[in-house]
């Protein structure tokens, strides 16, 4: 789990100014992704307030506080600002008084700024704080993007990952991670993969060492983070085992909470597992497209055991 965001990121990350420049951003987290505006809270009702959101001042609440004396605007923000909040941004080019920033230090809440308009930086400021406190996970295993489906290759160390992962690569797919993934749960239908920053574009080939992506084959080979569509499980092949032939019905790993598409590869001589691991994707886009191959292949059966029924 994700124990916050750090609020100088988030200003870097959507250049935010800083009217408060005497607090250390670094040390200021954000622990909620949703935001508040304060229209309320400023005309003295604190009911269902919730002090661990950002606060947001748009138009609504600076034309509010504009019909204010100098005096009451203090008083509004002596209020606002006795709450433990991270921050408030105010939006539209707006910037607070001297009197209201002198109170903003004095609480240590940073008061930051942006010229955007405040419903396109809200809708912003919510998917990034969405995606920086999602919850997170590590899982050892390869990251590829297949024809624009994300595929995680897993599997036992020396099984093959790393080597089927370089061939999709040479194919024309792109890599994301070796060795390990970092996931984030961005909803309940959505799992966002990447690399660990030391490992980003590095593979590490058994007997050969470790190689750099990028350099070898192009900025065209490399992805930062991809949706995790599918997953493959390469094992060791067991004669005794069975293994599905037909795939009517698909199977699940739970990471997160969400379930996705996984496939259990049984490993041969002989076996391309870059082909396999390609085929894998296009078939499982296909089946989002509604086609499914083996269910037309129970029909075409049913249709024939129909039509042999008749003329007997």
């Amino acid at each position: 789990m994700n124990n916050g965001a750090d609020l100088s990121k988030i200003a870097e990350m959507l250049s935010l100014k800083n009217f408060t420049p005497e607090i250390d951003l670094s040390k200021c987290v954000v622990k909620i992704a949703d935001v508040n505006r304060p229209a309320l809270q400023l005309n003295n009702f604190y009911d269902h307030f919730e002090p661990d959101r950002i606060q947001i001042i748009g138009m609504v609440e600076w034309a509010y506080l504009s019909t204010k004396s100098e005096e009451e605007r203090i008083a509004s923000f002596r209020k606002l600002l006795s709450y433990d909040i991270p921050c408030v941004i105010f939006c539209r080019d707006f910037v607070p008084d001297e009197s209201i920033r002198k109170i903003a230090i004095e609480k240590k809440i940073p008061f930051l700024g942006t010229g955007r308009s405040t419903s396109e930086f809200m809708a912003e400021l919510i998917y990034r704080l969405g995606y920086d406190l999602a919850p997170t996970t590590s899982i050892h295993g390869v990251l590829v993007d297949v024809y624009g489906e994300g595929l995680m290759i897993m599997g036992e160390s020396g099984i093959g990952k790393s080597e089927a992962a370089l061939e999709l690569v040479k194919r024309g797919h792109r890599l994301v991670s070796d060795d390990v993934v970092e996931i984030k749960r961005l909803n309940e239908h959505r799992l966002v993969g990447s690399s660990p920053e030391i490992t980003k574009y590095l593979i590490e080939l058994r007997g050969i060492g470790i190689i750099d992506v990028r350099s070898l084959f192009g900025v065209e080979s490399i992805e930062d983070s991809t949706d995790i569509d599918l997953i493959i499980k390469l094992e060791d092949w067991h004669k005794e085992k069975e293994y599905d032939r037909l795939g009517l019905e698909d199977e699940y790993m739970e990471i997160l909470g969400n379930k996705v598409v996984c496939h259990s590869l049984p490993i041969r001589p002989g076996r391309n597992l870059a082909i396999i691991c390609e085929t894998a994707a296009v078939n499982f886009r296909q089946k989002k497209m509604g086609y499914n191959a083996a269910a037309e292949l129970y029909r075409r059966v049913e249709n024939n055991i129909a039509t042999q029924n008749r003329k007997d």
